[in-house]
Parts: C-alpha cells; sequence; structure tokens
C-alpha cells in the first residue's frame, strides 16, 4: 500500500487563521492538515449563502466551520460565482476554499478543464460531483480524471462526492475515480434521514463498502429534509468513532439556526459502548460490479492473470484462491476482510478503459458492468438521484 493510501497526504502551503485552523469534530483542537479536514459547509448558490466574503465568513466563524464547497461548474458550464476575488476575499478571512462541479460523463474533457478552471481560480480542493449520469460510463472518468490531472498536476487535493453505498451502485466507476494517481480523498453523501437509515446503520454501510478503495473517508452529511436534530450531533459523534479527519453538511441554504448550532457545538463525549470495528464486504463468484473491478485490479498488481471486467466468475474465483493459497491465507476463493486487507498492501493496477485513439491500448467497457448500468441517454440528467438533493434541485435549477 502507498504511503498517500497509509496516511491521509499533507498538503503544502496552507495558511490558516485562528479558530477555523482547529478540528471541529470532536472537544479537541487538534490542527487540520488538508481542505477536507474539519467542519465544512457546501454553498450552491452564493447568493443565498449572504451574497459576500463577509457574510460568509462572519458566520463560518460563528458556527466555526473550517472549509467551505462553493459551486464552481455544472457539465462543462463554469459558474462566474466561483471567481478569484471571491477565493482570495475569504482566503483573507481565514477560510479554506473547495470548488465542487456536477459532472454527467457526456463531455468529460470538457468537464476537466472547468474543474482546472476552478483550480487556477484558487481552490484549495475540488470536488467531483459524480451520481447517476456517470455510471456505466468507465471510460468517460478515465477521460476525465487523465485530462484534469494533465491540468492541475499530480499533487493537487482532488476528492469524490458520490453515493454512499457502493453496493447499491455496482455500475459506479469508483475504481476510476479513487484509483493512485485520481482522487484522493472520499467524501460520500451520506444523507441517512433521507436514505431511510439510521445514522449509526448509515455509517456502518458506507465505511464497510468504501473501506477497498483505501482513501480517506470524510462524510458528507445532511441539513436539509430537516433531519432530527440529535442526529446531527450524532453524524459527528460517529466521524469521531470511525477516525473521520472532517465532515461536510449540504447545504448552507438548507440549513436552520438550531441546526447550525449542533453541527458546531463542541462535543463533550462519543458514542457510549461502540466500537468501529473495521469490516469489509464479502463477494463470492456470482457477484458483479466495481468492486469486483477493484479486486481484480488488486489481483493483477500481484502478477495473477485475471480479466478486468467486473464479473465474478470461476476464473475471477480461481484467480483469489491462488492469491490466498500464496498468502497464507484460507484458499476459500471467497473475498473476505483478511483476503481485501492483505491486496491492499500493493496499489492497484488500473484497467485502461479507453479505445486505441486515446491510449494505444484497447479494452473495451465491461459487458457485466454495461449490463448494469442504467439506460440513459446522454443528455438525460439524473432523474434517478432525486433521493440525493443536488440531482434533484439540477433538474429545475441546473444553471448558474
Amino acid at each position: 500500500m502507498s504511503a498517500g493510501c497509509k496516511l491521509r497526504a499533507r498538503v503544502a502551503g496552507l495558511a490558516v487563521a485562528g479558530a477555523l485552523a482547529l478540528l471541529a469534530l470532536g472537544s479537541g483542537s487538534a490542527a487540520a492538515d488538508t481542505p477536507v479536514d474539519g467542519n465544512g459547509m457546501w454553498i450552491w448558490y452564493v447568493n443565498a449563502a449572504g451574497g459576500s466574503a463577509d457574510a460568509i465568513a462572519a458566520k463560518a466563524a460563528q458556527y466555526h466551520i473550517r472549509t467551505v464547497y462553493i459551486k464552481a461548474a455544472d457539465a462543462g458550464n463554469y459558474w462566474t460565482q466561483f471567481s478569484p476575488e471571491l477565493v482570495t476575499a475569504l482566503h483573507a478571512r481565514g477560510l479554506q476554499v473547495c470548488a465542487w462541479q456536477f459532472v454527467y460523463g457526456s463531455s468529460p474533457v470538457a468537464e476537466a478543464q472547468r474543474g482546472a478552471q476552478a483550480v487556477a481560480n484558487g481552490a484549495d480542493c475540488l470536488v467531483i460531483d459524480a451520481e447517476s449520469s456517470y455510471e456505466g460510463r468507465y471510460m468517460s472518468a478515465e477521460h476525465y480524471i487523465d485530462e484534469l490531472r494533465s491540468l492541475v498536476g499530480p499533487d493537487f487535493p482532488l476528492a469524490l462526492s458520490s453515493f454512499p453505498f457502493v453496493d447499491y451502485h455496482p455500475a459506479f466507476p469508483y475504481s476510476v475515480f479513487l484509483a493512485p494517481g485520481a482522487a484522493q480523498y472520499n467524501l460520500p453523501q451520506l444523507y441517512w434521514h433521507t436514505i431511510g437509515t439510521s445514522v449509526k446503520k448509515g455509517y456502518s454501510h458506507t465505511f464497510r463498502f468504501n473501506r477497498p478503495y483505501d482513501a480517506p473517508v470524510d462524510p458528507l452529511g445532511q441539513t436539509y429534509d430537516d433531519p432530527p436534530k440529535k442526529d446531527l450531533v450524532r453524524f459527528r459523534q460517529f466521524a469521531n468513532e470511525y477516525g473521520a479527519g472532517g465532515v461536510s453538511w449540504w447545504s448552507w441554504q438548507h440549513t436552520s439556526t438550531p441546526e447550525w448550532r449542533r453541527i458546531s457545538k463542541p462535543l463533550t463525549s462519543g458514542v457510549p459502548d461502540f466500537d468501529a470495528k473495521i469490516r469489509y464486504p464479502v463477494l463470492r463468484r456470482g457477484a458483479a460490479g466495481d468492486l469486483v473491478v477493484l479486486a481484480q485490479e488488486y489481483l493483477r498488481a500481484y502478477e495473477i492473470a485475471v480479466e478486468i471486467d467486473g464479473s465474478f466468475d470461476s476464473a475471477t474465483e480461481g484467480a483469489v484462491r491462488e492469491f490466498q493459497s500464496g498468502h497464507g491465507l484460507i484458499a476459500s476463493g471467497v473475498l473476505d476482510g483478511p483476503t481485501w486487507s492483505k491486496l491492499a498492501e500493493r496499489d492497484p493496477v488500473k484497467a485502461r478503459w479507453t479505445g486505441p485513439g486515446r491510449s494505444g491500448r484497447s479494452q473495451p467497457e465491461s459487458a457485466a458492468l454495461a449490463a448494469l448500468a442504467p439506460e440513459l441517454p446522454p443528455t438525460a440528467g439524473i432523474p434517478s438521484a432525486c433521493r440525493l438533493p443536488r440531482g434533484c434541485e439540477r433538474q429545475s435549477k441546473g444553471s448558474e
């Protein structure tokens, strides 16, 4: 496992001022290392968040918000609200400023260029908000990441924010967005109340199924849809229990005064009698989806011949047995916790999903993954994501 996967990457040159520089998840005051650490708040429209750097900074200081996530682009359209002037003014007031862009996959190169534009305008990190439109679009995801990294460099902080339950979205290209050299951070949209589960169960499921990707998980919680106020405190408590460096909230314009108080009040205790055990998903023959893609990429890293197609067939089962036999594990052919943990001692070998015109190598989209992908025309938007608020809102308010 690479050092970047084992340890949270340190971001050079972060000037953090006063109380906004302190980790606001718990009762302690530990210095934050990355833009996604600490307490963050998402801004969809700047004019709905006070409309000025002074208004944003004053409220952020009052409620111990360290990082603001401001929308900078939608598809190939740049949002002028994410301006160098606004970013500079917020920096001067002690805030970290991350840009976020909603991407669809129909024009991945243009989307990457808009993301890079936000970076050039001073963003401390860039968050890739990819949801239903990207399901099944492995080549688009690869084109997007390749173009973005060519523009912002190999080390600029990138984060993915998408569905929290990986197993519910088997055709989503997590393995591309979170591959070595792609996004370093994972900000799953853990909207427990809207999903219809508890904070505890939401955390357990999210961390278990995201763990194989080996990226730090800093969950995005909800203040929209009127969640129980006590849950906002529990969300932060569980973040501490699971070792998250930060949490953030969707969104500024949805947050009531009582909710602002709950998300900022210092924590005085953890979750009684709770142990966030390290668990992994268990996969066996017959499974299909992105977690299988990831497992096959890991097996390739150990020079075990296996096709990267997202299908846990008899050949993949044999490859798992071979790996287990060679590493002192029970040769069951089942991907269990000990097997995942051992596999992750190396970086996965990235599949190349592009055709000969892009990379010189040809590997078509997997039939197994294509069968799992929703049938969406290129400009369909994301109607299936209405349970996730930004998807619904963009259907009627997708432009700046």
